[in-house]
């Protein structure tokens, strides 16, 4: 609350105006120019942007606090449409606000009061605030030093004159206040955004919830003993006699106190199976699911038919014919095998191949060469039916 305060007080002191400094040039010879400080006082008009060039006139008395003498006629090099009269004052023996009041009413057009023996500028205040009222010229504060040369250069100099300007500040409160209305539409904007944000939010959770009509339309259920539910899945505890339990579609039974938070409030799905408890649009689903199984059988034909390179290399395996074709599986295996039975030594098998290979049958003593010749005729004719069979498939 304190920095808020605070906050407020320098936002209110930054939009009050305050008296800035402000300058006397001073233009001699019609060659040489100096500048000297001052502060404008915080009555009467303030000085213009562009500022007030004035003939400079010792003030008749010298304090102002009586009436003043009024101004010369000026001289005819000057404009009276933009050259003023402007009076220079010494401070001390009454306020700031009757010497300038005496000024005005003397027909001057600005007031120069400087300081005695000191070159600290003060800030010209007024005493009364009827005549702070009166007084609509304006006038400012200077040091003791430039009062002398003002008195003892520029005002005996012919064709001298002063130009009261004020200084340029940097105009915060202009610059502000837009800038506060631009922060203002931001934080407009990101509240509205904000805003949006979490009603589309609170939606996201309604679509994921059950409402109270929803909710009623579930069935509850007295439990009995012998009835098919054993216990809570959420609880844990065994049902009792005349407990209320909530039974879902799925056939999954919950007790209420425990199922009706989770609808209502996180999911509107079962806790063990994650079927929702709501019905779907059945016409949906169920062209859905015809377009599937049609798009299967189309895909089964094609590959049936021909192999493109959109084919996948590896097919579902298939017990009764991996390709698709019984026969030709049938085909391709007697071949293979009557082709190893008929030409051993021709045989793909990389193990037969194989130098460093001794078959079983060379470590065997054969009893006879008689034994052994018939066994080769035996295979030779075994090869044979089966390049038959072969032919015939």
């Amino acid at each position: 609350m304190v920095q808020l305060n605070v906050a407020i007080l320098v936002f209110c002191s930054v939009l009050v105006p305050s008296p800035a400094l402000a300058y006397i040039y001073a233009h001699y010879s019609n060659m040489t120019s100096m500048l000297f400080e001052d502060l404008p006082a915080l009555f009467g008009s303030p000085l213009p942007k562009e500022g007030l060039m004035g003939v400079m006139v010792m003030s008749r008395p010298l304090n102002g606090c009586t009436a003043i003498d009024p101004p010369p006629p000026l001289p005819p090099s000057f404009d009276p449409n933009t050259t003023k009269s402007i009076v220079l004052i010494r401070r001390y023996d009454c306020n700031f606000d009757i010497k300038v009041l005496h000024a005005q009413q003397a027909g001057y057009n600005a007031v120069v009061v400087h300081n005695m023996y000191s070159d600290t500028l003060l800030n010209m205040n007024y005493s009364n605030e009827t005549i702070a009222e009166e007084i609509e010229i304006p006038s400012v504060f200077t040091s003791y030093y430039a009062s002398q040369i003002l008195r003892n250069f520029i005002i005996p100099e012919p064709g001298a004159y002063v130009i009261l300007k004020p200084e340029f500040s940097f105009p915060l409160s202009y610059y502000l206040i837009p800038f506060t209305g631009v922060v203002g539409m931001i934080i407009l904007v990101m509240c509205v955004v904000l805003i949006v944000r979490c009603v589309r939010y609170r939606k996201r959770l309604r679509k994921n919830r059950l409402s109270k009509e929803q909710l009623k339309r579930i069935p509850t259920h007295r439990f009995r003993k012998g009835d098919d539910y054993d216990l809570c899945a959420i609880c844990l505890d065994e049902y009792e006699e005349g407990d209320k339990l909530r039974v879902l579609p799925c056939s999954h039974a919950y007790h209420c106190q425990c199922v009706d938070p989770w609808l209502t409030q996180s999911k509107k799905t079962c806790p063990v199976c994650k079927q929702r408890v709501t019905r779907n649009n059945t016409e949906h689903s169920e062209s859905e699911s015809e377009e599937d199984t049609g798009g299967r059988g189309v895909e089964e034909g094609t590959e049936g038919e021909a192999d493109t390179e959109r084919t996948p290399l590896l097919r579902p395996s298939n017990p009764c014919s991996p390709s698709g074709s019984p026969g030709a599986y049938s085909a391709t295996t007697t071949t293979t095998t009557a082709q190893c039975l008929a030409s051993p030594a021709h045989c793909d098998s990389p193990i037969l191949g194989y130098d460093g290979y001794q078959s079983p049958d060379e470590d065997t003593d054969s009893e006879s060469d008689d034994a052994g010749e018939d066994r080769h005729h035996i295979d030779d004719d075994t090869a044979q039916l089966i390049g038959r069979d072969t032919v015939e498939v």
